[in-house]
């Protein structure tokens, strides 16, 4: 078996965890495929990139549907918008974790994301994004 077969059947059998279903909580959610352990990053991808750090300003111009879905998928605060450097037309599961006060997920301050406790299958994962983006959120 090639290499690269191996290193797939191993991200397949120990790093998938999740998959995208629709949440009670909010739209769309991110939920456990099968019991995940505390500790462990249940969204760990293959995928590698960075976030670019963007004005408020600098993304005034774009069309405003464009500007919605940065809104929505997109970590920023008053000073700045972080947008993937893979843009918006690959995925990140982790922007469909949904928000609450009672948390199963957290970043790390590398950027990883980790289990508070053992997720039981079928569960959806959350968490709370006050203390991941340090600001107060509010929901219509």
């Amino acid at each position: 078996m090639s290499n690269a077969k191996q290193k797939i059947l191993a991200h397949l059998s120990q790093e998938v965890y999740c998959h995208l279903g629709v949440s009670p909580v909010h739209g769309i959610g991110v939920f456990a495929i099968r019991a995940i352990p505390k500790g462990i990053n249940p969204l760990k991808s293959r995928l590698k990139f960075d976030e670019i750090s963007f004005s408020h300003q600098e993304i005034k111009a774009l069309p405003r549907s464009v500007r919605k879905e940065i809104e929505i998928f997109c970590y920023y605060d008053d000073n700045a918008v972080l947008i993937p450097s893979i843009g918006l037309n690959s995925m990140n599961m982790a922007v469909y974790l949904n928000h609450s006060k009672t948390p199963s997920v957290k970043y790390r301050k590398n950027g990883q994301l980790i289990t508070l406790r053992a997720i039981k299958s079928g569960e959806e994962l959350m968490m709370d994004y006050d203390i991941n983006f340090g600001a107060i959120h509010t929901f219509d």
